[in-house]
């Protein structure tokens, strides 16, 4: 990695091999083409450093700036943390369980979905078949999810409901249904 540039930092002061650059002063001022000695030395005057915001101006010429680098690398970390603070991730969490699932079983499972719910995740509820199990899985399924989404209607939310983001979606070794707090 010798000799290769960090994307995150801009190139500066005597990393610039353009010969002619598009000089911006510290105050917007556009001084047009210049030479990248000329550039250079202007940004010594104003204890600045130069550094090339786009490396294709609107003339061809990478346009530079006089700027503080440690100001412009602060505000632009800044900027990226602020922006990860406002991105929300929301994870799913899935319960699977099988048709022949005893009663305290499955408020257990029920228990866990009001707990994952609180904690403001959604929830994947599979009701898995297998064998034989899947010829009643019509049947079976509905009844299932609908002594499920029960126990569930028992637990205080804070005012809030739970809501199925996604009816019974059947598969023939699956049925599933998604689940959020709204």
């Amino acid at each position: 990695m010798i000799g290769r540039q960090k994307k995150d930092v801009p190139l500066s002061n005597e990393k610039i091999k353009f010969d002619k650059v598009q000089l911006i002063t510290e105050n917007g001022e556009n001084r047009g083409v210049i030479s990248r000695r000329d550039a250079l030395t202007a940004a010594q005057e104003a204890r600045l450093d130069l550094v090339i915001i786009s490396e294709q101006g609107a003339e061809g010429v990478p346009v530079a700036k006089l700027v503080d680098l440690g100001k412009l690398q602060y505000e632009r970390k800044k900027q990226t943390t602020e922006a990860k603070k406002k991105q929300h991730v929301v994870q799913v969490k899935e319960l699977k369980f099988r048709p022949k699932i005893a009663e305290h079983d499955l408020l257990t499972k029920a228990n866990q979905a009001v707990r994952f719910l609180l904690e403001g995740k959604h929830v994947k509820v599979t009701l898995v078949f297998r064998g034989r199990e899947a010829a009643m899985r019509e049947e079976q399924g509905g009844l299932l999810f609908e002594r499920f989404l029960k126990a569930l209607s028992a637990a205080d939310f804070g005012g809030k409901t739970v809501a199925v983001e996604s009816e019974s979606k059947a598969d023939s070794l699956w049925s599933r249904i998604y689940l959020l707090k709204k």
